[in-house]
């Protein structure tokens, strides 16, 4: 078969264009709902210390987890899963924004609220995407991971102008409840997608297949050089989501809108950067470009530091999504290539959960002190960023290496 890796040749595999959509609708909710959360915080309770929780909560429950969210994609499938994750994040979206109409939502329950909903991200986080490796031959998979970077980056050029825009036009509880309804018709689209057959390695017993992912994980050195390295660089990203939007609304005196515009701007750099570097061959140079990208993010919170001005944060966000575009595509490849087949779910939920484990922890820690120390909470996220990078160098082995089982 005559091998031309070109996105024309990727989208003519069957089932790619529905799944690549109704991830694309999934991310698409889930970047409208990362800051109309915090929006919807900051505006009800005026309190960035909350904020900073909140979103700390709906990260870190579906971090501790993944083990489990991935043994089920193993055993039961991966689109009823991902479609039952979607269905309870709307569930409560919209519970949460009824609570608040009628004045009966104390913050320790949003807290709780939006908890419980991030236990099952993990789901939706990996699900799908667990397919690509499957159904798309070799040559193409840089293609599909370009592909599934830019579902991202589409989700973050829309999501966030279009949720600060609702919630500053519509008012943070409705606005709300209309980002949830964007989860429900991402349900709708992902039901009928077929799943090929595939062989598996289960125990037969769902906590021992939960904790054998995690053994897989961290014996695979490729998995755990990533997952240390980019919960690291995770930490600044943490950080950045705070600042931003306190720089912008609380020094500047902008709006919610001004907000998401500035998050768009980080998803178009991503989304050209990204495009672009679909059609590199990353085999042998992937630390290097690891490094550089994750560790040049830095650039982004410094430009925060001196004088906050609009047309800086732009500009910072603008770098970290064009930084952002490229390691993403290259981590993608880089950890499909490195993972045995039978152990997809598993080791992409653990995986992927990690790797994200630093940013409720940099939105944690920058939503404590921001009010008191907005410059120092800078500092920390750029040297995370930093970090990242070198971790990526030390950490990550230069060559392909046996897939290794538990």
């Amino acid at each position: 078969m005559a091998s031309s890796p070109s996105y024309r040749a990727l989208f003519a595999v069957p089932s790619i264009p529905r799944i690549v959509f109704g991830m694309g609708l999934g991310r698409l909710a889930g970047s409208m709902v990362s800051v109309a959360v915090i929006l919807f915080s900051l505006a009800l309770y005026q309190s960035p210390i909350l904020t900073g929780i909140v979103t700390f909560a709906s990260i870190f429950p579906g971090i501790i987890a993944s083990p489990l969210a991935g043994a089920l994609l193993d055993r039961y499938g991966r689109t009823r899963m991902v479609i039952l994750d979607y269905l309870l994040a709307a569930a409560s979206l919209i519970l949460i924004g009824v609570l608040a109409a009628v004045d009966a939502l104390p913050a320790w329950l949003l807290v709780v609220i939006v908890a419980v909903s991030s236990v099952a991200h993990p789901l939706s986080n990996t699900g799908l995407r667990t397919l690509f490796p499957i159904i798309v031959p070799r040559y193409l998979w840089s293609r599909v991971n370009a592909v599934d970077s830019n579902t991202y980056v589409v989700s973050q050029l829309i999501g966030p102008p279009v949720a600060g825009i609702a919630i500053q036009v519509l008012g943070p509880i409705v606005g709300l409840v209309a980002v949830g309804s964007v989860y429900a018709l991402a349900a709708l689209a992902t039901i009928g997608i077929r799943e090929p057959p595939m062989g598996q390695e289960m125990s037969g017993r769902l906590m021992t297949d939960a904790r054998a992912g995690l053994v897989y994980v961290w014996r695979n050195r490729t998995l755990r050089g990533l997952a240390i390295a980019m919960s690291t660089l995770r930490v600044g990203s943490g950080v950045q989501a705070i600042v931003m939007p306190v720089i912008v609304l609380d020094i500047l005196g902008e709006g919610p809108a001004t907000v998401g515009l500035a998050w768009g701007l980080a998803a178009v750099g991503g989304f050209v950067a990204a495009l672009l570097f679909g059609g590199v061959d990353t085999t042998g140079i992937e630390r290097r470009i690891l490094a550089l990208c994750w560790g040049g993010t830095a650039l982004g919170l410094a430009l925060l530091l001196p004088g906050p001005s609009l047309p800086l944060v732009f500009l910072a966000m603008l770098i970290t999504g064009a930084l952002n575009g490229p390691g993403d595509v290259t981590m993608f490849t880089l950890r499909q290539r490195r993972t045995d087949m039978a152990w997809l779910g598993r080791a992409l939920a653990v995986s992927a959960a990690f790797n994200f484990a630093g940013y409720p922890i940099g939105t944690a820690i920058a939503g404590a002190v921001v009010n008191q120390a907005l410059a120092p909470a800078i500092v920390f996220g750029i040297v995370m960023c930093l970090l990242g990078g070198v971790l990526a160098w030390v950490l990550v082995p230069q060559n392909d290496e046996q897939l290794q089982r538990p």
